[in-house]
């Protein structure tokens, strides 16, 4: 598919949004409008579900060790996955309408030039995350290779795992419904009986230390909350690169629901997992952990395929997509080329430095900041598409470079740098403080300011 001219954007799609629910070939994706949608509810359901088993979970459990008690962490991750999926109908309401991926949806409020800023900041976790699950999935099929057949080379098995998933992730769309829905079943049953085997080994030292400590319902808390849902503050902003797949007819509601509920299982089982195992042990890296409580050979072999699987799962969904987008925008690449390269800067991340028996607390870290410049994006796009647009786009003005919409915003730039300010200044909330100030600025800047008006339009 090529990119439509803005005259034939306008006159053949912005006053009917209406999408068509074929099929495409694997690897035909484009900015334009998409058209053909290959996702119901239960296939995106699914998408989802297989796409969230994130080791980067299993490591924010760890990191909240000796702060909350086993409720505490239950609740906390709970309260994320609902906020998550309530961020992710909002801000996904405009690509599921209109077709349209992220990076097109923020030209409205940041401008063409101005869409690098949030594309970028958008990219750079993806990538670095990309890295590191595919570290841990390496890891995985090493440990499996290590014990059945003795060859023990984690380079070598990193190196093929990457390009692996380079190969899956060309293949588009059509390739990640495949793999998604196919793999969510396996993923929940491994999950499960991680969760199983972790009570079981650990029971007693669990029952004595997580439930008979006081841990904090105060920041320490919410701070929890916003760690777990931070791990996906990167998919809120992105979110209609997926919802543009998702056929139509369902409503906001039902689409939170779905949202919520795929997120919210892995999440628990990822994060609970972590929690425990680590208070237990001390041990934080995902594999030992995984060796530690499973004392079976063939299902810890099996065990440790799905997880390398589940990094699969993730990647191509979460990590592949929104950096790829981001590639084909600014430089216009083609969707191919784009997902190669995304594939070989994740070498580039150096993620047998991320697990470390210290990993835990640089990641927090790490979560925290990026939330610290996702969360005024998202406040800047959700204002301007239900409050400056009324929800109502039109997207020829979208696709003319020289339109209204040329150029770069500084509305949206200072609002995202007031959001910034703010969420920094109280970085163990920072995702949930930067939206009122960010939101609030970018509000009034466009009804005021001047130089802003022509993005008005």
């Amino acid at each position: 598919m090529s990119h439509p001219t803005p005259d034939s954007t306008a006159a053949g799609i912005a006053a009917s949004p209406v999408a068509d629910h074929g099929t495409k070939a694997p690897g035909e994706e484009s900015l334009a409008p998409q058209r053909t949608r290959i996702m119901g509810r239960g296939s995106y359901f699914l998408a989802w579900f297989g796409g969230c088993v994130s080791i980067g979970t299993f490591t924010m459990g760890s990191s909240v060790v000796g702060t909350l008690n086993l409720i505490q962490a239950t609740l906390a991750i709970a309260i994320g996955c609902f906020v998550i999926g309530i961020a992710l109908a909002v801000n996904g309401a405009a690509g599921y309408k209109y077709g349209i991926p992220f990076m097109v949806q923020a030209r409205s409020a940041f401008g063409f030039t101005g869409t690098r800023l949030p594309g970028l900041v958008r990219a750079v976790p993806a990538v670095v995350w990309y890295g590191f699950q595919s570290w841990i999935g390496a890891g995985a099929l090493n440990m499996v290779s290590a014990t059945l057949f003795g060859f023990d080379n984690l380079v070598f098995f990193f190196i093929a795992f990457q390009f692996l998933q380079i190969g899956l992730s060309v293949m588009g769309f059509q390739g990640i419904k495949w793999l998604e829905n196919i793999g969510s079943a396996f993923i929940l049953a491994s999950l499960v009986y991680m969760f199983y085997s972790t009570v079981v080994r650990y029971g007693d030292v669990l029952s004595a230390n997580l439930l008979t400590m006081e841990g904090s319902w105060g920041l320490p808390f919410w701070g929890a909350t916003m760690l777990f849902l931070g791990i996906y503050s990167t998919m809120m902003l992105n979110v209609g690169d997926y919802a543009r797949e998702h056929k139509t007819g369902t409503g906001q509601g039902l689409l939170t629901t779905i949202y919520a509920m795929s997120i919210l299982p892995c999440t628990l089982f990822m994060g609970l997992i972590g929690f425990m195992v680590s208070e237990a042990t001390g041990v934080a890296d995902p594999i030992q952990v995984f060796a530690n409580a499973v004392d079976n050979t063939p299902l810890l072999m099996t065990t440790l395929l799905f997880i390398a699987f589940a990094q699969v799962t993730t990647n191509v969904l979460n990590n592949v997509v929104p950096p790829t987008y981001v590639l084909m925008d600014i430089f216009k690449m083609k969707f191919r080329t784009a997902t190669v390269l995304v594939g070989l800067l994740a070498f580039a991340t150096f993620p047998w430095k991320l697990v470390q028996p210290d990993s835990a607390a640089g990641l927090q870290l790490f979560v925290q900041t990026y939330s610290a410049f996702l969360g005024p994006i998202f406040a800047v796009l959700v204002v301007d598409y239900y409050l400056i647009r009324r929800r109502t786009l039109d997207l020829g003005k979208l696709y003319d470079e020289n339109g209204p919409y040329r150029g770069v915003n500084m509305a949206a730039l200072i609002a995202t740098a007031v959001g910034i300010v703010a969420a920094l200044t109280f970085s163990p909330i920072s995702w949930y403080a930067s939206l009122i100030p960010a939101g609030l600025t970018y509000f009034l800047l466009m009804k005021h300011w001047a130089p802003c008006q022509r993005f008005c339009q």
